[in-house]
């Protein structure tokens, strides 16, 4: 296996550039990984594969202003920050752009937004923190990590809310007017330096809808970090070293989740954070010899390639991926389980994700996190 055979030419024109209105209005692929079949519809047509008693979990982190822009104190030239993950008070890993000539101890004059991120309305004028040279609010670089990544410390009481952009991925080149656009409807526990995606294409009414049908609802948190943004760069991607994201689960999901398991009943992940989550909880369970759930939280840091075992996760929504990226080995690992009894032989899981991807290139689907979603059975 090398990272290579995850690779795909995608048109750029595909890429989606723009939410569609409403959410659930996206197209809908439909993939059934024991026979590589593949259905077309529409994301509000997804309630007619679920069935009651199904327990659909949802990752319910809020994606915080991450998105940092200011210039040096020294040279005044341009910087750019992506804050990822508050190691201690005020002070956060982070990508810095450009990132090689910022070492420890240099000092960036932040500039808040004209406009309150995304909003288009005027920023309120209260003081945003306590300033520093020339009036401006001073971030210093502390320390370089092995990974690339930054240590900065930001001044005591920065409001993120007032002094961030929202964050959107580097292939969106427009202006999101509404920040709320890139939050699911549920986000709750700010944390986030992406949205988790799939949940994008819920509203409530669907939810809504859903829930009538006699399906189940149950949500955790994982802060989505740096792994969204990091490419694999080894040709073997066991090489690749995954990064640890902070989760959640509450003690009603822990509940939820048992009750499904002890019935045998469906449980679909949307999205692959929430994957994420639930395989690492089945995976640490099983280490300690643990036959419930309880709540908990730490530190997912599982790489799920094609050849793991899934322990929880029956089928999962998802968007399309980009090529060479670990959610793209992610979503054919799933693609691999189920299908060795049922499948053609010699088929990878690999291949009938490939080949999905192909057909929605040919059919004109939306691609990456404004674009269409995928149900994977």
């Amino acid at each position: 296996m090398q990272t290579s055979d995850f690779d795909y030419q995608l048109p750029p024109e595909l890429i989606a550039q723009t939410p569609l209105e409403p959410r659930d209005s996206s197209r809908l692929l439909v993939l059934d990984r024991a026979s590589g079949q593949i259905s077309h519809r529409r994301f509000t047509e997804i309630v007619e594969y679920l069935r009651a008693g199904d327990v659909m979990v949802f990752n319910q982190s809020r994606v915080i202003p991450a998105r940092l822009r200011g210039r040096r104190a020294d040279t005044g030239g341009r910087v750019e920050f992506l804050l990822l993950r508050e190691s201690s008070p005020n002070v956060w890993q982070a990508l810095a752009q450009p990132g090689r000539r910022l070492r420890p101890g240099a000092r960036v004059i932040l500039e808040p937004p004209a406009t309150s991120p995304g909003s288009g309305a005027k920023s309120p004028q209260a003081p945003l923190c306590k300033v520093g040279v020339d009036g401006g609010l001073i971030a210093e670089v502390v320390a370089s990590n092995d990974d690339g990544t930054k240590m900065v410390r930001l001044p005591a009481g920065a409001d993120l809310d007032r002094l961030g952009y929202v964050p959107l991925p580097p292939y969106i080149h427009h202006r999101l007017d509404d920040p709320e656009r890139y939050q699911t409807v549920y986000a709750k526990d700010p944390g986030s330096a992406a949205a988790p995606t799939a949940g994008l294409h819920f509203t409530q009414d669907l939810l809504e809808k859903i829930r009538s049908t006699g399906v189940e609802t149950a949500f955790v948190t994982l802060h989505v970090g740096l792994d969204t943004f990091r490419p694999v760069q080894h040709e073997d991607p066991a090489q690749h070293q995954i990064h640890t994201e902070y989760y959640e689960i509450p003690p009603e999901t822990a509940g939820t989740l048992n009750r499904a398991r002890a019935d045998g009943r469906r449980i679909i992940a949307v999205g692959t954070t929430t994957v994420r989550v639930l395989e690492q909880t089945a995976q640490d369970m099983a280490k300690r010899g643990q036959s419930q759930f309880d709540a908990q939280s730490g530190w997912a840091d599982l790489f799920i390639l094609p050849g793991h075992e899934f322990k929880l996760v029956d089928a999962m929504i998802t968007n399309f991926h980009l090529p060479r990226s670990t959610l793209l080995m992610l979503v054919s690992a799933f693609a691999e389980t189920g299908r060795n009894e049922e499948g053609p032989p010699g088929v990878s899981g690999r291949t009938v994700v490939l080949a999905a991807y192909q057909e929605a290139i040919e059919q004109n689907y939306r691609f990456y996190s404004f674009g269409d979603a995928m149900l994977i059975l």
